[in-house]
């Protein structure tokens, strides 16, 4: 098991280090994503991508106010042009690197997703909402636009015209608004959250996860593609799947009226 000692993470094993429970944690500042964040993150997915035994990841704000408030504001003052470009870029690189984990990631988002919060929990597979979050795009109120990829996830999760309502108009939304757009895939109360989540991914943790890693890169690769062009990666990201041995063992088990063995 790695050493966790990364500034303003906090880290929880469950599952015999299958499931991997990390907050963020600046809570004097609602978890903003400060710089020292960002780099503490991206070491989070340097250490998950080595660790075989992870099969499960959940990233949630530290406290009860506040998933993550947003890009730490502070910084901006002094950026010019062009360093908010590349501040931009490094951003989306890295919740890119999410997505792109062979491994389910959970946004367990226990209150304020605002900005950079949100675009960090679409980054993942899965949102998991307390009845008590918000979400929002406030970057406008600003005069500023979203950086880390809001504009571009948003409206493939909810569509065109509620992206740009969302991201024109600053407005914060409740969960259950954000369930029934297609936002978040579930609510629960707050006090329910981290026993729903870890249920959630105590399931995900027994699925075959060479086939999960092939799922995220079959949706994520077909996204923008047209039909027969998504399929062709599905066909042939199928066709690695049977190159593996969790086939054998999901095919056997199945066979033989018995739980695989993953």
């Amino acid at each position: 098991m790695a050493k966790f000692d990364w500034s303003h993470l906090k880290f929880e094993s469950h599952e015999d280090g299958k499931i991997w429970w990390v907050s963020i944690s600046r809570p004097e500042a609602l978890n903003a994503l400060s710089r020292e964040v960002l780099t503490s993150l991206s070491q989070l997915l340097d250490a998950a991508t080595q660790e075989p035994k992870l099969r499960v990841l959940v990233l949630t704000g530290d406290g009860e106010k506040a998933f993550v408030a947003g890009a730490d504001i502070k910084q901006f003052e002094s950026m010019s042009s062009r360093d908010a470009e590349l501040f931009a870029q490094e951003g989306q690189a890295l919740f890119a690197r999410f997505e792109s984990l062979p491994r389910p990631v959970i946004a367990a988002v226990n209150g304020f997703a605002l900005g950079g919060g949100l675009e960090l929990a679409m980054a993942c597979d899965w949102i998991l909402a307390s009845d008590n979050a918000k979400f929002a795009l406030p970057e406008c109120t600003l005069g500023l636009i979203p950086g880390f990829a809001g504009t571009v996830r948003l409206p493939r999760r909810v569509g065109a015209a509620k992206a740009l309502e969302m991201a024109m108009t600053g407005s914060q939304i409740k969960a259950e608004e954000a369930l029934r757009i297609g936002l978040v895939n579930q609510v629960f109360p707050a006090a329910d959250l981290k026993a729903q989540v870890l249920t959630q991914a105590q399931l995900l943790s027994q699925r075959a996860p060479g086939a999960l890693a092939l799922i995220k890169k079959s949706v994520h690769s077909g996204q923008g593609l047209n039909l027969r062009e998504a399929e062709a990666i599905e066909a042939n990201l199928f066709g690695r799947a049977f190159e593996s041995p969790e086939r054998t063992e999901g095919v056997r088990a199945f066979l033989e009226k018995r739980k695989p063995q993953f």
